[in-house]
């Protein structure tokens, strides 16, 4: 689960391979030498609210951050940017590490979440992350586990006093990415299906992650694209690649971006309302297309500056980029549905 949120670190994924040397969680998970647990009344716990200035508020070039007038919320959890740079070899990460913090802030924050400006207020809560490493060890699956059960307990946390203190009975749209997009799926269960919330759920987006068709009693897998009160899920390689490990096949729920049904039809390139790689105020029309297959969507090889170089078959890190037109209109297409079928 590769987790950096702009193409331009695939590249140098290609170039120079994983780091094998790369820092990992030093010995057992030990709880009592965890990072202190976020205060969610202080507004530094946030890595985006909508009355702050944020990474959040950016919006790409010609659009507009209308959080100030949107009538719906989005509950947003970034991806893992606690990845094994040095020093970040504990199992999960502190809020207030700065390195850890700019990061998140300058890729899933900036390139992710601001795809929902356009029409809700967005909410990113800054939690301890477990460190990528729980994602790939064979050999420390307990230590792995106690890691991300605390890092949800960070988003269970930070939920409720969103609840609590911030949502005031309006709409929300729950959305995640990777490691976000497991701690999503699980909130989802937890606090919507079959619940008097579910009634508030817009939709959900609980990308990079796998999430099962029948995961949920009573949420179903989104079919059209302004079906509201149901979720979307896709993991993104390149075509004709299957990868070794992860879970697959026709159970694996897939909604395909760009044109928000289970078809299995490809989708043309042409389809693509743009991209957004590098550059937030680059968008690049009919980028990729799409197909699902195999619990997979695969897409060709997107093309940016020093895409020569861009040899991996693992599109993850661009699961929304690479469809950031398509969210954003899709989230704008959504909420009016849940609107007018409320008012």
């Amino acid at each position: 689960m590769q987790s950096f949120y702009t193409l331009k670190w695939l590249v140098i994924v290609s170039l120079l391979g994983f780091a094998a040397c790369s820092p990992k969680p030093s010995g057992l998970f030990i709880a009592e030498k965890l990072p202190a647990a976020p205060n969610y009344a202080d507004t530094n716990a946030w890595a985006a609210l909508p009355f702050t200035k944020d990474s959040a508020d950016i919006a790409p070039k010609g659009l507009q951050n209308r959080q100030d007038v949107a009538a719906v919320d989005v509950f947003f959890l970034y991806p893992t940017s606690y990845t094994g740079k040095a020093g970040e070899n504990e199992w999960n990460a502190a809020i207030d590490d700065p390195k850890t913090a700019n990061k998140t802030d300058r890729t899933s924050i900036k390139f992710q979440s601001s795809i929902f400006n356009g029409a809700a207020r967005v909410y990113a809560p800054r939690y301890r992350q477990a460190h990528l490493y729980s994602f790939f060890t064979e050999k420390d699956k307990r230590a792995a586990a106690d890691a991300l059960a605390i890092a949800y307990q960070d988003v269970k946390a930070a939920f409720e006093y969103y609840l609590e203190h911030y949502n005031q009975g309006r709409p929300i749209i729950i959305a995640g990415h990777s490691q976000g997009g497991l701690h999503g799926r699980t909130l989802l269960k937890e606090y919507f299906d079959g619940k008097p919330l579910q009634d508030q759920l817009v939709v959900a987006y609980l990308v990079g992650y796998p999430v099962m068709k029948d995961q949920y009693d009573n949420i179903p897998v989104c079919e059209s694209a302004e079906q509201t009160g149901c979720f979307c899920s896709w993991r993104t390689f390149k075509t004709g690649y299957t990868p070794k490990k992860g879970l697959m096949g026709d159970s694996v729920a897939v909604v395909n971006p760009l044109n928000w049904t289970t078809s299995k039809e490809p989708v043309a390139k042409s389809e693509n309302k743009g991209a957004i790689i590098t550059d937030i105020d680059k968008i690049q029309p009919e980028n990729v297309g799409a197909q699902i297959e195999n619990g997979l969507l695969w897409t060709n090889k997107p093309k940016f500056r020093g895409s020569i170089f861009f040899w991996t078959k693992n599109y993850h890190p661009g699961d929304f980029n690479l469809f950031y037109m398509n969210v954003r209109e899709n989230v704008e297409a959504r909420v009016k549905a849940y609107l007018q079928q409320k008012n």
